[in-house]
This record gives structure tokens, C-alpha cells and sequence, in this order.
């Protein structure tokens, strides 16, 4: 694994904006072509079965939770758990997910969380990155079936779900989570699957039916939405999506993947497994030891703090907490300037491919480099 110095293409930009990859330069900088990465095929198997076995855990660890009842440490509502019970109990499909990775190449790569909700750099990881491979090193290969799982994996969701068709909900005033949004909806109409969008402050709910309708009173019977479930949550009409009959992706059994509590719970269940760090809802197993402060629902750094560690970095809190676990710190390989953290992507149960994201601090944010 080796980062190294590259020529950026004449026109990236319009390169990228080609393919609905408008906010390339966000923040002033967000995808960079000046490095790149190189891995070995050995490199490349590692983060696979990596990938592969923490699914496999997660799958377990639910289920165990579940079964005993283990929901307290989550800071959730019964309702909540029991629209949870229900869509595991139904075997409601799921569409994707990324883990994120500590992974050096030589060491063995360490979990820091999971996005199992509402994953994004999924354009970025796809197309972004296939393009710049072809316009740049044609002769090479890279781990990346993310867009052709994706739209594989569409015509199987919809034979799972109600009629359609499918509504893509999402803050599309957000010009990232637009894009996303739109790719993902591009991919559903690629495998044959109708569709429509709808911003998420345009979805109603009619009171004396229990059903979700959009602006024009249709029932919205299937929704993928770019929006976490803990604040559909706290929404006013939140605990109405437990009992409508609308189906969404990501089902609600992810919402546990999702928090950082299930961290903990991995831990509990696999002490000592080469790709988890110790992690617990109290701090006072690490002592003076360096660990890491993460609130349960938070995303793109919010809220993390270092304790025990020569790093002061301020980030925003979040505003809303359902409580907080301590991971053992795991610092991230530098490479030169850069903190690196591996993205692993998951289309249903299969690997697809990574995506790398750069910072110059080591919390990956919001506004860490692509």
C-alpha cells in the first residue's frame, strides 16, 4: 500500500461534472488527483475478507441482541425496538453499507464504525474513481464493482417490495446528498425499476389511512431514503414509519448496525478479534490509556474526541445524543501529510469495492479529502 504523486488530469472537472459528480471542490477542495493510492492483489483480498467476516459478525451479533433482549444500552424507545423486531422477523432486503477501516497494509485492518444507513462518497467511489482509472492507468485494475452490484442488486430489492414505484427521499437542497440521490436513482432505472423523487419535508402523512403520501396524495408504499433513521425518530411523524406500510431501504434492522453501541456489543462478542478495537459504554477501562469518545449517532466526525492523546482537535458536538462508547484509539497511517482511513463498501451481503478519504488531522470529517 503506497500513496503516490500523480498528474491531475487537464479537465477533471468537467470530467466529473459529466458524470453528476457536481461537488468535486467542495470546501475548496474535496477530490484530489494529485496522489493516488497502489495496493497489491494480496493487499486487496485482506480488506475483502475483512469486510466479508465483519458482516458475517454483525449478522450474528443482531441476532444475538435480539434473542435476548440486549436493547437497553442503545437508548431507545420499545416502539422503536418493536418496528426493529419486525422488519429482522421479516427479513426486510438491504441495499448497502460501508465499513471504515484503519488499515496500513501490513497490520491487520481495524474496524472504527460502520455506516450502515446512509452511507455517501458513493459517486465518488464508483464512477469518480473507474473514470480517472481508464483516463489514467487503463493498463491497471481496480477494486471497484460498486456501480454494477448496485444496479444488480436493484431488480432483486423490487421483488421484495410493494408496488412500484420507488421513491428516492433525501435533503436535496444538500448539493452532495442531491447527486447522491440522483445516482442512486440512476441506478434504479438502469435495472428497470420506476421511480420518483421526493424531498423529505414534502412527505405527509395522512392520519385516519396510517399511510406516507407524497404532494399529490399518493401512497408511498417503497422508499430508499438518504436520511438516518434516528432522526426520522425524532421526527413528529417518526414512529408512524414503524407501522405504515411503507417498505425502506435501508430496513430498519440496520438502525443497530448504524450506532456506535454496536461497537461495543461486537466487542462483547468477540473479544480480542484481530479486526475490532476495545470498545465499551465507560471510559474506565482504558485508565489513562489513549482512547476515543464517539457519540452512538453522529456522522463525518461529529462529536468524536481524543482522550490520552497528543492530538487537540475541536469538532462540532452534536446536538441530539442517545448516548456515548469509548473505542480504544487506533491511530491512522500517515502517509506523508495525509491520515488515512480504507472505506469498504458492501452491496447486500458481497464486497464491492473502497474508496480512501485523506485528512490532515487524525478524525476523518466532513471535509476530508477524496
Amino acid at each position: 500500500m503506497r500513496r503516490v504523486l500523480k498528474t491531475p488530469r487537464a479537465h477533471w472537472r468537467e470530467r466529473m461534472e459529466a458524470i453528476g459528480f457536481g461537488f468535486h471542490s467542495m470546501d475548496g477542495l474535496y477530490w484530489r488527483e494529485d496522489y493516488a493510492y497502489e495496493f497489491t492483489a494480496a493487499q486487496i483480498d485482506v480488506l475483502d475478507d475483512a469486510s466479508l467476516e465483519m458482516h458475517q459478525l454483525c449478522q450474528t451479533v443482531l441476532d444475538d441482541v435480539l434473542k435476548r433482549g440486549d436493547m437497553d444500552d442503545f437508548g431507545w424507545s420499545e416502539a422503536v425496538w418493536a418496528g426493529i423486531y419486525a422488519s429482522h422477523q421479516a427479513k426486510e432486503p438491504s441495499l448497502y453499507g460501508r465499513f471504515d477501516w484503519a488499515y496500513d497494509g501490513v497490520n491487520p485492518p481495524k474496524l472504527l464504525e460502520y455506516n450502515a444507513d446512509t452511507p455517501t462518497s458513493l459517486i465518488e467511489s464508483s464512477l469518480a474513481q473507474w473514470h480517472w482509472l481508464q483516463d489514467v492507468h487503463p493498463e491497471h485494475d481496480q477494486f471497484n464493482m460498486l456501480h454494477e452490484k448496485m444496479v444488480a442488486r436493484w431488480p432483486v430489492l423490487q421483488t421484495q417490495m410493494p408496488d412500484a414505484p420507488i421513491y428516492f427521499l433525501g435533503v436535496y437542497e444538500n448539493e452532495e446528498e442531491a447527486a447522491t440521490l440522483d445516482y442512486l436513482n440512476e441506478m434504479a432505472v438502469q435495472a428497470g425499476c420506476q421511480t420518483l423523487w421526493l424531498d423529505m419535508d414534502d412527505v405527509g402523512f395522512h392520519a385516519q389511512t396510517g399511510q406516507f403520501r407524497d404532494l399529490i396524495e399518493r401512497e408511498i408504499k417503497s422508499a430508499f431514503k438518504l436520511y438516518p433513521w434516528e432522526w426520522m425518530m425524532r421526527e413528529p411523524f417518526g414512529l408512524h414509519a414503524v407501522s405504515a406500510a411503507t417498505r425502506w431501504l435501508e430496513p430498519m434492522w440496520k438502525m443497530p448496525w448504524a450506532s456506535k453501541a454496536f461497537l461495543a456489543h461486537l466487542w462483547r462478542a468477540a473479544p480480542n478479534h484481530p479486526h475490532l478495537l476495545p470498545t465499551y459504554f465507560s471510559a474506565e477501562a482504558f485508565g489513562r490509556q489513549p482512547h476515543v469518545k464517539k457519540p452512538f449517532c453522529s456522522r463525518e466526525g461529529t462529536g468524536i474526541s481524543l482522550h490520552n492523546t497528543p492530538y487537540a482537535i475541536d469538532l462540532p458536538q452534536v446536538e441530539v445524543c442517545d448516548g456515548f462508547v469509548y473505542q480504544a484509539f487506533c491511530e491512522l497511517p500517515k502517509f506523508g501529510e495525509a491520515w488515512t482511513m480504507v472505506g469498504s463498501w458492501m452491496v447486500g451481503d458481497e464486497t464491492a469495492g473502497i474508496g480512501i478519504r485523506e485528512d490532515s488531522t487524525p478524525i476523518t470529517r466532513d471535509t476530508s479529502h477524496f
